[in-house]
């Protein structure tokens, strides 16, 4: 049996060994179920793991040894973040609200691209209570903790499948993003996950948080793994009435673009000169964009106007429409249920008016227009994903802190922008910092190809938390 030291660091080494015969898929999840017994009950990434994950294998080797190949994923361990439905295990949101039927017996769009696929889905992951809020320690889920450090947060609301990820207990996952919660988790647990354009990947089967802002995308190692289960899960499904019928992309197909020519933009306004902005934090970005431009990129400075305003709009409009799913439970005697950081978040759209949203959304119209004028001047944006290292888990609950600082991913939802999450050094305490490039609507792709061509020359992203070397 592979041991977990050995198992695979990436879906590009693992489907490649796999192929070769170096390894088999019962192999590969063996060895990740040993990580997930050794690891999960500190880090709290599970909430269930899939009693068929053996079988899958199975089936995975079966098909290879016969020349059936599913592509990259083919017998790859993998996991879902538990908002998704699935129709082998129960779908909870991470919440005792959400009515068990909810979902029983189907799978969501994504979830049933994932198992058409060949992967081996290794179970349901934690999350942020209906991807908002906060850990509660009186309800009955697994407290996600840093795989770094311990006494921080792994960020979420994608928190178990960063996690995960990062721990080698899966090679790749599913995260969902209505604020930040693809990126934010691969910012704190150091890999690489990808927001996708609003409607490149279908949302049906998927609990709702913003209507108008929710998005589903790829968490992994790296950009190259990004972009074979971007090429699984992108494209239009009848079933959701958001998702484009915009072409796609085999984004594995162009990974070795490179950057030569690529025009970099860097808003120097709000991303990079915030006074809650982390000083290494910033330098690291910078030297993501030297990096860059000696890969034969353009910079330049550029200038993305009211961005902190962008950040309330998107949070006025996810709240909004939060509380729109919700109301019905929250104003009867369920209130309780709620975790109390998921209630009080919530809940707290009852004081914002009508007038409110509709200004957030006149906001939002202006601030497309002049975002959509900036992508005519550069290729990607390029900025920090979050202003410091994954902060300490009890300020997570702390309101005055989410006011204070600033949100660098928050303003790509309210445009529906695609955007990449790129592990980019580390903080003298040893804790990750994280790049973010921006592109223009359905331009994954390019976004892809610029972060395989700076981890094909630095190796930020192939680095593992001392937890996982301390164990075997």
């Amino acid at each position: 049996m592979t041991s977990p030291r050995q198992l695979p660091l990436t879906i590009e080494e693992a489907q490649a060994a796999l192929r070769a015969g170096d390894v088999t898929s019962s192999e590969l999840t063996e060895a990740a179920l040993a990580r997930v017994a050794e690891l999960d009950e500190r880090v709290g990434a599970f909430l269930e793991v899939n009693a068929a994950a053996h079988e899958q294998a199975a089936r995975a080797d079966a098909e290879l040894a016969a020349g059936t190949d599913r592509g990259p994923l083919h017998g790859i361990p993998f996991g879902l973040k538990d908002i998704l439905a699935t129709r082998d295990q129960p779908t909870t949101a991470n919440s005792l609200v959400l009515d068990p039927a909810w979902g029983a017996g189907t799978d969501s769009v994504v979830t049933e691209r994932i198992r058409e696929s060949g992967a081996v889905i290794m179970g349901k992951l934690v999350l942020s209570e209906f991807a908002i809020g906060a850990p509660d320690a009186n309800k009955p889920f697994p407290i996600p903790r840093n795989p770094w450090d311990l006494n921080r947060s792994p960020a979420g609301s994608s928190s178990g499948t960063g996690i995960a990820v990062a721990t080698g207990m899966v090679l790749g996952g599913i995260g969902t993003d209505t604020g930040g919660s693809v990126r934010g988790p691969a910012a704190a647990n150091g890999h690489t996950g990808l927001k996708v354009t609003f409607g490149r990947v279908p949302k049906w089967g998927v609990t709702p948080l913003g209507y108008s802002l929710d998005s589903v995308g790829p968490m992994a190692r790296s950009a190259w793994d990004c972009a074979a289960i971007l090429n699984v899960i992108a494209g239009h499904d009848p079933r959701d009435a958001d998702a484009a019928d915009e072409p796609t992309d085999d984004y594995l197909a162009g990974i070795e673009h490179g950057v030569e020519g690529l025009r970099v933009g860097l808003p120097r306004p709000y991303f990079f000169d915030h006074p809650e902005l982390d000083t290494g934090a910033r330098d690291a970005v910078e030297a993501v964009a030297d990096q860059l431009a000696s890969l034969g990129a353009v910079v330049s400075e550029v200038e993305l106007p009211h961005s902190d305003i962008a950040k309330d709009a998107n949070t006025l409009t996810m709240l909004s429409e939060a509380l729109t799913y919700h109301r019905p439970d929250m104003g009867s005697e369920r209130w309780s249920e709620y975790g109390s950081s998921t209630r009080m978040t919530i809940g707290r759209a009852a004081l914002f008016s009508a007038a409110d949203y509709v200004q957030a959304q006149r906001f939002r119209s202006w601030y497309a227009r002049r975002a959509a004028q900036l992508m005519t001047e550069v290729d990607v944006l390029l900025t920090p994903t979050s202003p410091g290292i994954a902060p300490v888990s009890s300020e997570m609950t702390d309101p005055a802190r989410r006011i204070r600082q600033p949100s660098y991913t928050g303003p790509f939802n309210l445009l529906g922008y695609p955007a990449l999450a790129l592990p980019a050094g580390f903080s003298p305490e040893g804790l990750p910092y994280s790049a973010q490039v921006v592109g223009a609507p359905f331009a994954e792709g390019l976004l892809l190809s610029a972060g395989h061509a700076y981890q094909q020359v630095t190796d930020w992203h192939r680095c593992v938390p001392p937890i996982v070397e301390q164990e075997g």
